[in-house]
């Protein structure tokens, strides 16, 4: 019985360009050995100038630089496989997160693993996984839910925590209701409870809990107590104004965080305008900016109530009521 034919170093380097063509022309050496490459074809690779040495444990099998799939397999290998997932913003951004750019790859470690240093990476310790969080098959990565609500503990402000979800539902990656759960289950280090508010904000149907909070600033500041809920008769059909200071003139729409997305932006529009053309001025304010940005906000408002339009709208109605 004859022995099976001898791979050439020629066929057996298609193989493993093949190969590693899925996971961004990168290897690690336990999958080098899976293909019969030892370590000292490896490193012949390297001395001729075809392949490089981008980590302890990766090689890239090409001399070009690294995309963002054979950065990301690079960090899981240099990390431990089994021991860390890509996760935050770049799981997200491996998920089809778009308009966000991030020059490291973040990934999860439990923290009695001992990770050392990794250039281009940034390595975050959890406390324990959580059920269900590994996304499919593939690049170890975290489900969109659980990638947004620890990319916004991670984050370096609560504006870009806020963003980072805001943006994650927006784009589809994952419900209000799925953020709301993962919420629950990942307990980060920092800014909890502005994350469990963002979080309610952009799940929808918060939006009677930005009125309140916005009548609360109102009071801080001293204002007017302003209606909420009033009802409107106007060219397009019955509507209700979240918040009208009726004296001034001045309404004040409260939006939530998918307000503006999709068509709920025409609605908007053709609500603002038909209260504009009977008389009235409108200043919107959504809960998100509310919560990051509530004293610029609030100066704005203090603005138009002085302002000689509203001034002179407040004057007209005293003297119809004297």
């Amino acid at each position: 019985m004859s022995s099976p034919p001898r791979e050439s170093p020629i066929e057996r380097h298609r193989r493993v360009q093949e190969v590693s063509a899925e996971t961004g022309h990168v290897l690690d050496h336990r999958r080098l050995r899976q293909l019969g490459v030892t370590r000292f074809q490896a490193a012949a690779q390297v001395a001729a100038g075809r392949w490089r040495r981008v980590g302890r444990q990766t090689f890239s099998t090409r001399d070009a630089p690294l995309d963002d799939l054979a950065q990301r397999w690079r960090a899981v290998w240099e990390a431990g496989e089994g021991i860390a997932l890509v996760d935050g913003v770049s799981a997200l951004q491996v998920a089809g997160l778009t308009g966000w750019t991030e020059d490291r790859v973040h990934i999860s470690a439990l923290h009695n693993h001992n990770v050392g240093p990794i250039s281009g990476v940034a390595v975050h310790k959890v406390i324990r996984r959580v059920e269900g969080e590994v996304a499919g098959v593939g690049l170890p990565r975290t489900t969109p839910a659980v990638a947004a609500i620890r990319a916004a503990h991670w984050a370096v402000s609560d504006r870009q925590a806020a963003t980072i979800m805001a943006m994650t539902v927006q784009q589809r990656l994952a419900t209000g209701a799925q953020l709301l759960a993962a919420r629950r289950r990942v307990r980060g280090r920092t800014r909890r409870a502005f994350i469990r508010g963002i979080a309610l904000d952009i799940a929808d149907g918060a939006q009677a809990l930005g009125e309140l909070e916005f009548a609360q600033a109102c009071r801080r500041r001293g204002m007017p107590e302003p209606t909420r809920q009033v009802l409107r008769v106007l060219p397009g059909g019955r509507a209700y104004l979240d918040v009208y200071f009726e004296e001034y003139g001045l309404v004040v729409e409260i939006d939530g965080a998918g307000h503006r997305w999709g068509l709920n932006a025409v609605d908007d529009n053709l609500r603002d305008n038909a209260v504009v053309i009977d008389g009235d001025r409108v200043l919107r304010i959504n809960v998100i900016g509310l919560r990051l940005s509530e004293e610029a906000f609030m100066d704005q408002l203090a603005g138009a109530l002085r302002s000689e339009w509203a001034q002179a709208n407040l004057s007209r109605r005293r003297l119809r009521s004297a």
